[in-house]
């Protein structure tokens, strides 16, 4: 049976998904720069978020609003469809370039980034690369995301395997709380780069040299990292991160940037196959696999979001994560050191060099919510736990708004 010419001509663009990295990107013509500094708004992007001119928005570890840079990339490839027919090779040219700025954006190569769906699809990837066996052993932590729990214990039941979980003191987990958990049955070590329970942030190279003197792979859910603070994966010695863009790369949804090292990518295989797993068509209903981290692009993406994440890189690039780790920690010490001064607990480690401040209530949340509400100030609260998580385009007028609503209500 002959394939018909549209088949053969999509699995054609497919193949060059590997290569595109190189070409130049098919971008919307809105520059994705930030707009000039002014007092109060130290990094320049106050102006470029409109959220701020309605509330007082201090919830980006749960979704974060996006810049009209990033608005504005989206609308074009919206109207460029509507208005003109689309060739699936630009698409993946853009796909290529925008791989290519992420793996720059956190000290990579293009090689090394794949362009996934969720955060969570990449942590699911790794672990069922490995051929567990009963008595193996994958150590995690109880400030991980709970989406890792879910994994973990659906392993157990299945492979018989054990999953061992650090417990944190004081909203810490270091090193060596993990260390007695770790042996030569150890397969995979997994933490959340910045926890979403608290803000903790890992120091992952003595995770990772600790994990590897067993022979362990480590992989890092970077959600709540990477667009907080600069990553480098290599000073950080992880094998493997993914990160969905709706937080801290105030970006969209449904696009995951996947980091796996050159050294281990033949470890970690896909767990699931399509017309973009192809990097050449041989006879007779024949494939070449992609060998690259390409090769867990599998399917068509959201193309869109593809291209809107590209502008958000190119965004953060110019404000510098450096700034805005800079910027946003002053914002969630400031806000540390109010909230103790009102009798709040503090479930954030004093230190944390992250924008993520939790803290406990005492009282009914249903008054702190009601008066969050009127003031038209988000953030998160769970139960009588409340998160706050400042971004760059917040400002020190933000930190002590939102002190006036908590004050008398610890």
């Amino acid at each position: 049976m002959t394939i018909p010419l549209d088949r053969r001509a999509f699995l054609s663009a497919a193949t060059s998904l590997a290569a595109s990295a190189a070409l130049g990107p098919v971008s919307p013509s809105t520059p994705a720069r930030p707009a000039a500094t002014g007092p109060g708004d130290p990094l320049g992007v106050r102006g470029d978020f409109p959220i701020t001119a309605s509330r007082t928005y201090l919830n980006s570890a749960y979704i974060a609003p996006i810049p009209k840079q990033v608005l504005a990339a989206g609308q074009e490839f919206m109207e460029m469809r509507a208005r003109q027919p689309l060739n699936v090779g630009d698409l993946l040219r853009q796909v290529g370039a925008t791989r290519t700025r992420f793996a720059r954006f956190i000290n990579a190569s293009p090689d090394e980034v794949a362009l996934l769906y969720t955060t969570t699809e990449g942590e699911n990837i790794v672990a069922n690369s490995i051929a567990w066996v009963p008595g193996d052993n994958v150590v995690i932590d109880d400030l991980h995301y709970e989406a890792a729990f879910v994994l973990y214990r659906q392993l157990e039941a299945r492979h018989g395997i054990e999953l061992r979980i650090a417990r944190n003191r004081d909203g810490v987990v270091e090193a060596k709380d993990m260390e007695p958990l770790i042996d030569a049955r150890t397969r995979l070590v997994s933490v959340a780069w910045v926890s979403p329970v608290n803000g903790y942030r890992h120091d992952m190279r003595s995770i990772a040299d600790m994990a590897h003197a067993h022979g362990a792979l480590v992989y890092a859910d970077a959600i709540q990292a990477v667009g907080m603070f600069p990553i480098d994966v290599q000073a950080s010695g992880v094998d493997a991160l993914c990160c969905g863009t709706y937080k801290w790369l105030v970006a969209g949804f449904g696009v995951a940037p996947f980091y796996v090292q050159r050294a281990v990518l033949d470890r970690i295989q896909p767990d699931r196959f399509g017309a973009f797993s192809v990097a050449r068509e041989l006879p007779g209903q024949q494939f070449e696999l992609r060998k690259t981290a390409s090769k867990f692009t599998y399917a068509t993406l959201p193309f869109a979001e593809v291209y809107q994440l590209d502008a958000a890189l190119e965004y953060l690039e110019h404000v510098g994560t450096s700034r805005i780790e800079g910027h946003t920690v002053a914002l969630a010490q400031r806000l540390q050191d109010g909230l103790l001064g009102q009798g709040y607990q503090l479930l954030t480690p004093q230190g944390t060099r992250t924008s993520i401040v939790t803290f406990q209530l005492s009282k009914d949340p249903a008054d702190l919510n009601a008066a969050l509400i009127a003031a038209r100030v988000d953030v998160t609260v769970r139960e009588h736990e409340v998160r706050v998580s400042p971004a760059l385009f917040n400002t020190e007028n933000d930190i002590n708004g939102l002190l006036e609503v908590t004050r008398g209500r610890a």
